[in-house]
């Protein structure tokens, strides 16, 4: 079953083009990866399925589990079971981790604790520290990941999952990425590391705000390193190359 399809969206911001009739579709219960180059759209293509401001001016049609979401606020689209793990998590100045974990804390969704421990960080010394600046990038990473297994979203966006963390931090991530799926979620990384993409079920190359071939993981990494990579975002595939 399908739980997420774009058809023919396509977004400029600044009067840039930066998603071209972008279709695609994924699959409910797995884990997929876009790849692609730095500037080739994938963090677009997550703002506008969550409806951020400023990439809600679309052409084309957004469906989450059959029905269009255009009209849908952030809020909105969040009730419905959307959500975003940012690449750069946000701090919030006069919370608690524990309140900020409880603010996201959904029945069907893992208890706050053992979330804390699937991310590797200690609840006894974590939960009464404040979520502001004085956590570090990958502290941060772990907690938006604890906040997303205590609300188990239908279908979760991850942008760049392993920016600014270690490798102890990154295999953490890929923990609670295969504990959301078990529980029922499905995911969406947005990469364009190797060992993120690897990690999924089913890969989508993008390009110039489209998605130009999917398929194994084994077939797009392949391409990914050896052409795109080296390529820098200067072309698109000839037609029929990635067969």
């Amino acid at each position: 079953m399908t739980i997420l399809k774009l058809e023919n969206v396509s977004l400029s911001l600044d009067e840039k083009p930066i998603l071209n009739k972008l279709s695609v579709d994924f699959w409910e219960g797995h884990i997929h990866a876009i790849v692609g180059p730095n500037g080739a759209g994938k963090s677009t293509f997550s703002y506008a399925v969550m409806g951020l401001s400023g990439y809600r001016n679309i052409t084309g049609i957004i469906y989450f589990k059959g029905k269009p979401i255009n009209d849908l606020t952030v809020y909105q689209r969040a009730r419905a079971g959307i959500s975003l793990g940012w690449q750069e998590p946000a701090r919030f100045e006069g919370l608690t981790v524990a309140q900020y974990l409880k603010a996201s804390k959904k029945e069907k969704g893992m208890p706050i604790e053992e979330a804390m421990d699937v991310v590797g960080l200690s609840p006894n010394e974590y939960l009464q520290r404040a979520c502001d600046k004085t956590l570090s990038g990958g502290e941060r990473k772990r907690i938006e990941l604890a906040s997303l297994l205590v609300m188990q979203p239908e279908l979760v966006l991850l942008d760049e999952p392993d920016s600014g963390i270690d490798v102890e931090a990154l295999e953490r991530i890929f923990d609670a990425i295969n504990i959301l799926k078990q529980r029922g979620s499905t995911i969406i990384t947005i990469t364009h590391s190797m060992a993120v993409l690897k990690k999924a079920e089913h890969a989508f190359l993008m390009c110039h705000g489209s998605i130009i071939d999917k398929g194994s993981i084994d077939k797009i990494s392949g391409y990914f390193e050896n052409k795109c990579i080296p390529c820098g975002h200067k072309n698109i595939p000839i037609p029929g190359e990635l067969q």
